[in-house]
Formats: structure tokens, sequence, C-alpha cells
């Protein structure tokens, strides 16, 4: 069976139908082949792909040393197709032997109800999502004794401690914490605040840093790989976001993310997005009250084998 054929047409009216901002379906993923029939009949299929990571990669921040991320192809049979798929992936893995560190993971439109249902069944649950604001920014917010800037290569060793700090939390509610989060984030850190301007904002109170966002630019152009996730245009990144744990609550993180919303708006963007943790408390709502909603969700099972 082909997917780009019948299925894989039927894929692509799925998603269309999901939500509007969804871009259009990506080309059919290259990588091992998996498939599956419902209680019917219907074929449904998916293709494995398998991602090592060394301990000094930076996708450790996130992901586990050891990838399997499927990429179902299930079309209109909806949670029975997707259960379909995933017992025949739980299948494959019985010959193999993933260690602690790995994981299964598949990217899916948040909005699918259908799919939800059969990756909660299966033992996954949504450690991030991507999500998206457009449209014009809100009116400004302000905290009190707060002053917001632009980051400098000065700044680099109080936005790392910063930065490398949240991970502490992050990783009782999402991935756990890699012990060279730091080194981990440096590099690209230093890249940031080399740019010219810097696209990183720094926010102060009382002359002491408090909180910060490393900010970057993006365009999805047709045929890039961020095309198949957002719809075209000029998009802003907002990487990560924090605010020390004593300013928590103070309006801090909202005052910040206002001028960061403005600038972007004013130099012209399409909208901006980021990548937020479901399982966060903190974050889960503030990012919703700052007009991000989730366009696609990582489900993720750790390890891979206990996937059901």
């Amino acid at each position: 069976m082909e997917i780009t054929g019948e299925l894989f047409a039927a894929h692509r009216a799925r998603l269309a139908a999901l939500d509007p901002l969804l871009p259009g379906a990506a080309p059919p993923a290259a990588g091992e082949r998996l498939d599956a029939a419902t209680a019917d009949g219907r074929r449904v299929t998916g293709v494995l792909q398998r991602q090592r990571h060394g301990r000094d990669d930076a996708p450790m921040l996130w992901s586990a040393a050891d990838t399997w991320q499927l990429f179902p192809y299930f079309g209109d049979t909806g949670t029975e197709g997707a259960d379909a798929l995933l017992r025949a992936w739980r299948a494959r893995l019985d010959h193999e032997r993933p260690g602690a560190d790995s994981a299964c993971v598949v990217n899916w439109p948040s909005r699918d109800a259908e799919a939800i249902r059969a990756f909660l069944d299966h033992g996954m649950v949504p450690l991030a999502a991507l999500a998206v604001r457009a449209g014009a920014p809100a009116a400004p917010a302000r905290a009190d004794g707060v002053r917001i800037r632009r980051a400098t290569a000065a700044d680099f060793d109080s936005v790392l401690a910063l930065t490398a700090a949240t991970f502490d939390y992050t990783g009782l509610v999402a991935a756990p914490r890699r012990p060279n989060a730091a080194a981990l984030l440096a590099p690209a850190l230093r890249e940031d605040l080399a740019r010219e301007p810097p696209t990183v904002w720094l926010a102060e109170r009382d002359g002491a840093p408090v909180a910060c966002a490393q900010c970057a630019w993006l365009d999805a152009a047709p045929g890039s790989e961020a095309a198949e996730l957002l719809p075209p245009g000029h998009w802003g990144f907002v990487n990560t976001v924090v605010t020390a744990p004593g300013h928590r609550g103070t309006g801090v993180g909202r005052a910040l993310m206002s001028r960061v919303h403005a600038v972007f708006h004013d130099e012209g963007a399409a909208g901006t997005y980021l990548y937020y943790n479901p399982t966060n408390p903190l974050s889960s709502v503030f990012w919703h009250r700052q007009g991000y909603r989730p366009l696609w969700t990582s489900w993720e099972v750790r390890p891979a084998s206990a996937l059901r």
C-alpha cells in the first residue's frame, strides 16, 4: 500500500478539517514502514524514525537519548485506526531493547480528539505543545520597578543562569533535567546575544536580572521544515522564557512578553510561536493568557518500552 495514494489523500483531508491554521500536510516521511488494519479491514500505516543523541547534543535538553518517532497515516479511521497503528508499534518494540533514556514520540495536531483518545489509551502523555499567537499585541503591560531591555554579550552569565535554572523546575513536570543543561544552552545563547540587534530580552528590578526571553526569527517558506508546522510567513520564535522564582506572580513575565510581542509585531512578524509543556502548571496557564493556543502536541512515553 502506497502512503502517497488514497490513504495520504485521506490524511491530508483530515488535517485540513481539524484546524484552519494547520499548513498543508507534509510529504510522506522517510523511514521504516509500519502497517496495520482496523477490525473491518481498513488499512492504516505509519513511518518510524529512530534518532540517537549523545550527551553533548543540544536536543538532549528536551529529548530522550534514544527516540522512536512515529508519523501516522490513518486517514478517516479515527480512534480505531490510531489504536491499530499504536498496537503495531508496541509489537514492533518487542524486537528492541530500549534503555531507560528512551522514548516513543508522536507529534500530532492538538485538536484531534479522536487521536488523543488512542494516545492516552496507550500510555502517552502530552509533554510539549507548539502554540501560536497572531494578531496585534495587547495593550502594553508594566510591572512596578521593572526595566526591560535587549540583553548584550555582557549579560551572558546572568541570562545563562536564569535559563539553566528553569530546567530545575521543568525537570519535575516534563523531560528530566540534564546535569549539563547550562553547557547545552550556552552555544545558542552566545549566538543570539551576538546578533544585531540581539534577540534576547532581559527584565531587571532594582538593577538585578529577574526574567529573560530568548527569541529568534524563523521563515516558514514553502518546502522548509518550518512550513510543515506553521502557516507561511516570517514568524517570531519565543524560545526560553523564565522568571526568577522570587518574582513570579508579580507581573514581570507579562510585562516582558508585552515588550517582545510589540517588537515582533512592529518588525513585521506574521505571528509568534513557542513550545511549552502542557504538564507545567505555570506555563500552561501563562501562555494561554498571553493569547497563545496549541497547534501541535508532542505525545510521548518514557522509556519507550512503557508504550502500551
